[in-house]
């Protein structure tokens, strides 16, 4: 049997890109494939109707999406569910491209896309890190990310507790969140 999947990930996508144009993608060349769509991000791979999708697949089934981003959050992830699918005799069909089955040929491709994300990977890492060192340049860098609270209000709230204030009070009167009082209050009694 034939499976297709569609995904976007906001209302956004429903134009453009979105599950009509996967779907039409899909259709034009397997026009008898059971169609499973879903509005759903793709930061998470616990997606309901890819999980349905991916139980109901059968050895000898073959699942059919328009890109491998359709299918996974990154190329890592993706090659991880195809190589999945592999074991359970599954072919795969990305449309931009190609068929991949546990064939020689299909390792292939599939070795070839691990590199391609390994690489992929690596710059974006040296991107990253060369970016860092050019913004430590700037004398008013400061590394992680920016305080929420005032030096003032975190000290505010310290001494709230040292006075006997509950977490939840001085959390009400500050709008400070209660693990980072405890945080506040751990790194007073280490320093004290």
């Amino acid at each position: 049997m034939i499976k297709g999947y569609c995904r976007v990930s906001s209302r956004k996508q429903l134009e453009g890109y979105g599950l009509d144009a996967q779907k039409t993608e899909i259709l034009s060349k397997y026009p008898d494939v059971e169609i499973y769509e879903e509005q759903y991000t793709g930061t998470t791979s616990d997606r309901p109707v890819f999980n349905a999708l991916m139980d109901s697949l059968e050895s000898g089934d073959t699942l059919v999406v328009s890109k491998l981003d359709r299918l996974a959050r990154n190329t890592v992830e993706g090659i991880q569910t195809v190589e999945g699918l592999f074991k359970r005799g599954i072919s795969v069909h990305i449309l931009n491209v190609g068929l991949l089955e546990d064939t020689p040929m299909g390792k292939f491709f599939l070795t070839t896309l691990l590199a391609v994300a390994e690489m992929e990977r690596a710059t974006i890492i040296e991107r990253t890190q060369s970016g860092k060192e050019q913004a430590k340049l700037d004398p008013n860098f400061k590394d992680g990310r920016p305080k929420k609270h005032s030096k003032e209000q975190r000290e505010m709230a310290l001494q709230l507790l040292l006075s006997g204030e509950s977490y939840s009070k001085v959390e009400k009167k500050t709008g400070i969140s209660k693990s980072t009082l405890q945080r506040l209050k751990r790194e007073h009694s280490r320093e004290a």
